[in-house]
C-alpha cells in the first residue's frame, strides 16, 4: 500500500506562502533553497569583480541542486525520484568543484560557508540515495 503526500505540485495555485512551507518542511528543499540564496549572493560578489565566466558556472550548477531535489518531489516513480536526486548530486560535485576553484583562486571572495553548507547538502543527498536504493 502506497501512502498519499502532498507537494506543492499537487496544487499549482498554491499561494507562495504555502510552496514555502513546503520546502522549510523538507530537510533537503530547505538546506538547496538556502544554499541556492547564498550562492546568488556568492555570484553577485562575483559579477563585481568581473569574474563573469566562474560566477555563471557557478551561479548555474548551484542552483540546479535545488532545482533537482524541488523536482523530484513530483517524480513519476521510484526510479524517476532516484535519477532525479542523482542529478542534483551531480549539480552538486560540480559546484563544489567551482567553489574549490575558487577558494584557491588570488583576488576571489572567501567561500568557506558555502564550501561547508555544499558538504551537509551532498551528506543529505548521498542518504536519500542510499534509503530510496534500498527501500523495495
Amino acid at each position: 500500500m502506497t501512502t498519499a503526500r502532498f507537494t506543492c505540485f499537487d496544487n499549482p495555485t498554491l499561494p507562495f506562502d504555502m510552496q514555502i512551507e513546503f520546502i522549510e518542511r523538507n530537510p533537503i528543499l530547505k538546506l538547496s533553497f538556502g544554499f541556492s540564496l547564498m550562492i546568488i549572493a556568492y555570484c553577485e560578489k562575483l559579477e563585481l569583480s568581473k569574474k563573469y565566466v566562474l560566477s555563471r558556472q557557478l551561479l548555474r550548477a548551484g542552483t540546479s541542486i535545488g532545482a533537482n531535489s524541488f523536482e523530484a518531489q513530483n517524480a513519476e516513480s521510484k526510479a524517476d525520484f532516484i535519477h532525479k536526486i542523482k542529478i542534483a548530486a551531480k549539480e552538486a560535485d560540480e559546484t563544489q568543484y567551482w567553489l574549490l576553484l575558487c577558494s584557491q583562486s588570488n583576488e576571489y571572495p572567501d567561500c568557506a560557508d558555502l564550501l561547508q553548507k555544499l558538504e551537509e547538502i551532498m551528506k543529505v543527498l548521498n542518504k536519500i540515495l542510499s534509503t530510496s536504493k534500498g527501500r523495495k
